[in-house]
């Protein structure tokens, strides 16, 4: 399957603004008023990524992600939605040690990151769906590609 590089349809990219005074910092990740319409997440969790590690490929059918990437990170994105005007485009973003990014990441776009830093960097992801639903009773929404060594995303 050939993937061109381009911009997806449906992701959403908005750089955050940390600010700073003598106590240390604080950074907004996502405001109710600033997200796109219909999107609401339903939990949050923190991770942090050693350097040069790669998370994912993987895919949501039905989860929407709301990853906010607080270190320098390439994330990599590929449109597998037959049904989408950018089906077949791979797009490429590259966040800065100091330039945070928040990205909404639509179901059916797998997508994975690697910290590009020295130093262990955060990730926070605020998805609309609970991962294994309520109580942790149902599957996971996840089709995962890294383990399968003919997947087209690499």
């Amino acid at each position: 399957m050939p993937f061109q590089p381009g911009k997806i349809n449906g992701i959403h990219q908005k750089l955050l603004r940390k600010f700073s005074d003598a106590r240390g910092w604080l950074c907004e990740l996502y405001r109710n008023d600033e997200l796109p319409a219909g999107f609401h997440p339903e939990m949050a969790y923190l991770s942090e990524t050693n350097p040069g590690v790669v998370r994912g490929p993987h895919e949501h059918r039905d989860q929407t992600d709301c990853f906010c990437f607080l270190g320098p990170y390439q994330v990599d994105l590929w449109d597998n939605r037959p049904d989408s005007p950018t089906y077949q485009v791979h797009e490429r973003i590259v966040t800065g040690k100091d330039e945070w990014s928040q990205i909404i990441i639509p179901p059916g776009v797998v997508h994975s990151y690697k910290n590009l830093g020295s130093t262990p960097a955060l990730v926070i992801n605020c998805p609309n769906r609970l991962y294994k639903g309520p109580g942790r009773h149902a599957g996971v929404d996840e089709i995962r590609h890294e383990d399968d060594p003919s997947s087209p995303f690499r």
